[in-house]
This record gives C-alpha cells, structure tokens and sequence, in this order.
C-alpha cells in the first residue's frame, strides 16, 4: 500500500471519531472473542464443559457494533453467539467461564442456563432465553421505555437471519415503527440457520424488511469494522434525535458448526468454508492497524500470550468454583415471604 493510501486509510477511522486508542482496543478485543471461542470449543472436546455455541467469524460486527454505542447508558440484548459484544460492554473471560463450566457464581444465570444466554443488571443486559427472536419485542419494550421517560439512550438488539421469520421479529419491528422507538435491531446474517442455508429461508434480503414498518434497513459487510461502526454509529445518532429505529443486516459467515452438537460437514462443504475463511473480519483489522502503523506482528504475539494467560486464569478459576446446590434451583422461581409487599 502507497502512502497516500495509507493517509486516507488512516483518516477513515478518525473521520469516524475513532481515536487511534479505540480502534486498537476494537482490535484487541476481536482477538479475545475469538480466543475464548476457540478455547471452549477445547474445553467441551475434553469434557470440561457441556455445551458450546460458537461466535467464530461473527466477532468483528459484535464488536465494532458495541463500540458504536453508550456503553455505559444503553441497554442491550445480544443472542447466544454473541461474546464479542458482551466483552466489549464489560463482561469479563471469568464471568463468562463461570457460565460455561455451569458455575453457581455465574453473574448470568447461576449456572442454570446454557451458556451463551446473557444477562447482567450491571451491564444493562437484558436476560436472554432460549426460544429466538423473544428479545426482539423486549428490546422494543425498553425503547418505548426510554422514550416515555425522555431518556436519551438506545436498546440494541441482535439476532440470526432465521429469527427473521418468526413472529416476534415482525410485531417488534412493526410496533417500534409506529412509535418511532429508539431501538436499533441488528441481525447478523451468518447464512445458515443451523442446516438451513439462506436461500431456503429468505426470498429477499432482511434489510428490505423495514420499509414495510416505515424506517430505514441497511445492509453492511459484517467483516467490515468500520462500516458496521459507521452505521450502527448513524443508527444510534438517528435514534437519539427521535427519529425512530434502524434495521442493519450484517453479512457474515458462520465458520464454525452451528455448536457442539453439530456436525457442519453434513450440509455444506468444507470448500465453502475454507472459502469463506478468507473473508475473516479479525486479520482484515490486523492488516489494517499495521498498514496505519497502529499495530506490529510483534505487538500481535505480546496481545496471544497475554490472552493465553488471560484465559488460563479464566479457565482455573471457574473450574475450581463451586457447583449451584441443589435447592437452588427454586431460587428467582416462587416469590419469597415478604417479596413484593
């Protein structure tokens, strides 16, 4: 790449309001998605953990999509592959560990839930269930929440583009729509659901979906960082001046099989996976950070070792915490003596 390429690579970011800082931090954080993903994925063939959903080739939109907004005001409601977005917003390696290894310190569920099912009242997380596209009209409630309250903040939330069919998903974008909701609703097209590609789910794109509920849709490249930035940056900025949501579909590539239980190679080939391996979003950003001088292979080993350790720590210490007891599982279920007098 010739300098002058660079000079304008390097103002795409800034012209943006990315400081040289966060668009490292973005980077970094991808990488550590990316690594915890891979680990579990270990940790479940070596019988340490159940289950695992994976989030592989899906980090660089959950992460640059956090980024885009107020993380410490908007609340959020991610689905089940989404540990890029989670870690961006305050999530820490142990807590999530604590939840796959089913832990009763687990901050999301108590060990009581699979993993990838969120939920923190510090984070402002709304608690995810199993059944999809339930946290689409959720998200719409905390919307027409903040507006009666004259809150200058946003509800986010992402789903599959199999959601995308189900009711919940037409009657929250539709009821958004006539309130003009602050609510931006993000799905991450990662072509298949489970064994479904996208061709036998959608007759168009789920963009093209908002015009009927009267706000925009856009479709981005989700292993864009600063494209999914941009527009979910807009999107929020849109929102904020109450002109109601946003749809973004951001294309991707789900490159690892639906989960644990699943065995990819069964409906589609290992061609079109490698293939699609080149499109990675994580060495994109890499490329990127090198070739504006932000960031050096050597840097890149320093940031592998130190998450290695990271996720060591992670590893060992939900390992080592205590299982929920068995009476536990009433708890949050029957309402206590004195509860809600």
């Amino acid at each position: 790449m010739n300098a002058k390429s660079i000079v304008q690579t390097e103002f795409k970011h800034k012209q943006l309001g990315l400081t040289d800082a966060e668009v490292v931090e973005m980077y970094r954080y991808m990488v550590i998605a990316r690594k915890f993903d891979e680990r579990n994925l270990l940790l479940q063939r070596a019988g340490k953990i159940n289950f695992h959903v994976s989030g592989v080739g899906q980090e660089t939109a959950q992460v640059a999509a956090a980024f885009a907004l107020d993380r410490e005001r908007d609340y959020f409601l991610p689905y089940y592959r989404d540990y890029g977005f989670v870690l961006s917003v305050g999530m820490s390696l142990t807590e999530l560990m604590l939840s796959a290894f089913a832990k009763a310190d687990d901050p999301n569920s108590g060990g009581r839930q699979m993993p990838g099912h969120f939920g923190s009242k510090r984070l402002r997380i709304v608690t995810g269930s199993s059944p999809v596209t339930t946290q689409v009209p959720h998200a719409v409630g905390v919307a027409l929440a903040a507006k009666m309250q004259k809150k200058d903040i946003v509800s986010f939330v992402t789903f599959g583009e199999g959601s995308s069919n189900q009711g919940d998903f037409h009657e929250g974008l539709n009821f958004a729509g006539v309130q003009k909701l602050p609510v931006i609703f993000m799905c991450e097209n990662n072509q298949y659901a489970i064994s479904v590609p996208v061709k036998k789910q959608l007759g168009g794109r789920v963009s093209d979906r908002a015009q009927g509920y009267g706000f925009p849709g856009i479709r981005v490249d989700g292993n864009d960082a600063l494209e999914v930035y941009r527009v979910v940056k807009e999107a929020r900025e849109r929102a904020i001046r109450g002109e109601g949501p946003t749809l973004i579909e951001a294309m991707m590539y789900r490159l690892s099989p639906h989960s644990t239980s699943d065995n990819d190679l069964a409906y589609r080939t290992k061609e079109e996976v490698d293939e699609n391996w080149k499109k990675d979003g994580i060495p994109k950003m890499k490329a990127y950070l090198i070739e504006t001088g932000l960031w050096s292979e050597e840097q890149d080993e320093m940031l592998s070792k130190e998450i290695h350790g990271q996720l060591k720590e992670a590893v060992e210490a939900a390992d080592n915490a205590p299982f929920p007891k068995p009476e536990d599982t009433l708890l949050h279920v029957y309402a206590s003596e004195g509860e809600g007098q």
